[in-house]
């Protein structure tokens, strides 16, 4: 049979081929060019990123006779004979199946003979990690002092289950896993060379499901392209990998965003026609929301998000309708949708309630913004009050009262100065919260006067700092029309007769009468005669 799948038949042969990997490429080409190459490498990263292959063609650039420009030539006899895995100077070494400090043994007894071609010997061990705790203390010293003409390049997955003796011998390369752009524009060359016809989606889809693996999305394109008989759309791929459709994710979104409980009916029919796993669509319904935030927060996302540019695009627009606290909140109830799918029996009917309870989700505002907007729009009330507009002679309109003014102690104390702390609270809750602590002792045409009580010592230091009496002397002036000085001290007196405190007060009082009209009650009277009871609270139905 002669057919050879596209993993294997666009394999890379030179480090120009190596994908995402430039970091790796360019720091062992310098090592080659100024003769510093290290007899010991470990190559470790996730699988399909490219390290067996970085192997291959290390050893094709040490050995090929014919490289230009660190390109080998792959015409040559060693060139192919490496590309086969044929070569006799180039030993690789299944670390799984060859896990025995036999094999190790055998090895070390192979490592003094010189090579048969060209200047090195090289011996790479794959998934060397699985090797036993035997055969690396007998690749040890070997490993530390290796003949001249010996390199040993080691490949692994997992590189912390390698002893630390046999990593600090080693020069290390982290191989990263490979971006989905990347993924997606050498799918786009391999098609092209294949003569497959395609969308973007498509290929985004298949390099978005590979994970960083390059040789993962080379399989999935190798099975999508037999399934679709090589005319690759987005339906087709989506369908023969049994992933979430991203339309529907879209319109879950935007479902969310409009609160339509009917829209929700209509996506789960969508799911379950298509046989969509609930756990599976809930998973991709998370990353959506996340997406979905990223897009609005961040001023790249595409460093960000690996989307197609459609897709981006359209969480953009999503993004312009919903707030950050929002998606927060869709998040957070998504989750826990999705750790009660895993439990339950039932995933269908979870899935659909999860949806249609995110779907009827109450809007979420900062308090922040909620109070920055309350107040430019009492501001904008104010002005309009302030300074209104003359109606025609024929129209009639009541006439507003100006803001409250304070001319004079005489007035009543207490109702002015609550009156003012309220409207500061909604103002400035903060400021607000101070200032119900304080009784305002004095006022004049130079300055008002606040005391606390000396318990109160936490917010008298606040209310004395600059900028805090500078915010009273800004809401007097907004709210009471006067321009003075703010004096903020301790007080004499045992109880000061502050807003909360007046607030107390009359919730005693009336917590107090209640009290005694309930016990004047002649059913009362009768069952405390009756059972010998004790009234030992009252809750009030409204």
């Amino acid at each position: 049979m002669s057919y050879q799948v596209i993993a294997r038949k666009y394999r890379p042969q030179s480090f120009q081929d190596l994908v995402g990997q430039d970091h790796i490429s360019q720091t062992l080409i310098n090592a080659i060019c100024a003769d510093r190459f290290p007899q010991a490498l470990l190559l470790s990263g996730t699988r399909g990123v490219g390290k067996t292959s970085s192997a291959r063609i290390l050893a094709k650039t040490l050995l090929c006779p014919n490289i230009q420009d660190f390109k080998p030539c792959q015409k040559c006899p060693i060139c192919q004979d490496i590309s086969n895995g044929s070569h006799m100077d180039v030993i690789e070494i299944d670390g799984a199946s060859n896990n025995g400090v036999d094999a190790i043994r055998d090895l070390r007894e192979t490592v003094g003979y010189m090579p048969g071609q060209g200047r090195y010997k090289i011996y790479i061990i794959d998934e060397v990690h699985m090797l036993s705790t035997s055969a690396f203390n007998a690749l040890l010293k070997t490993l530390e002092e290796p003949p001249a003409h010996v390199i040993f390049i080691l490949a692994t997955t997992e590189p912390q289950k390698i002893p630390i003796t046999i990593l600090s011998r080693c020069q290390r390369f982290d191989f990263r896993r490979i971006s989905t752009r990347l993924i997606e524009q050498h799918l786009e060359t391999i098609c092209t060379k294949e003569a497959v016809q395609f969308d973007q989606d498509s290929l985004w889809l298949i390099a978005r499901l590979a994970d960083g693996s390059m040789r993962d999305a080379l399989s999935l394109l190798d099975q999508v392209i037999n399934f679709s008989n090589a005319h690759l759309s987005y339906q087709k791929v989506s369908e023969i990998l049994g992933i979430t459709d991203r339309n529907i994710l879209i319109d879950t979104l935007k479902g969310f965003i409009c609160r339509d409980v009917h829209k929700m009916i209509e996506i789960v029919e969508r799911i379950f026609s298509v046989g969509q796993d609930p756990v599976t669509f809930t998973q991709n319904l998370l990353e959506s929301l996340r997406h979905l935030l990223f897009a609005k927060m961040a001023q790249k996302p595409t460093e960000l998000l690996d989307l197609s540019d459609g897709e981006l695009e359209a969480l953009k627009n999503l993004s312009q309708d919903i707030s950050q606290e929002d998606i927060h909140l869709l998040f957070d109830m998504c989750l826990k949708g999705a750790q009660d799918l895993v439990k339950s029996q039932n995933p269908q009917v979870v899935l659909e309630m999860l949806l249609m309870r995110m779907a009827q989700a109450p809007r979420v505002q900062d308090i922040e913004s909620f109070l920055r907007d309350r107040s430019e729009e009492v501001s904008a009330n104010r002005q309009k009050v302030s300074s209104p507009q003359h109606p025609p002679a024929s129209s009639k309109f009541f006439s507003q009262k100006p803001a409250v003014t304070f001319a004079s102690p005489s007035a009543p104390v207490e109702k002015n100065w609550t009156q003012f702390v309220e409207q500061v609270k909604r103002a400035s809750p903060i400021l607000g919260a101070q200032l119900e602590h304080a009784e305002m002792t004095s006022l004049d045409s130079e300055k008002i006067i606040l005391s606390l009580n000396q318990e109160d010592r936490f917010f008298l230091d606040q209310l004395k700092e600059a900028k805090q009496t500078q915010k009273i002397k800004e809401f007097l002036m907004q709210f009471w029309n006067i321009q003075v000085s703010v004096v903020v001290q301790a007080s004499d007196k045992k109880n000061v007769e502050s807003p909360t405190a007046i607030k107390n007060q009359k919730e005693t009082k009336s917590a107090e009468e209640l009290m005694a009209k309930v016990k004047e009650h002649p059913l009362i009277q009768n069952l405390q005669k009756n059972f010998s009871g004790k009234i030992t609270s009252i809750n009030e139905l409204k």
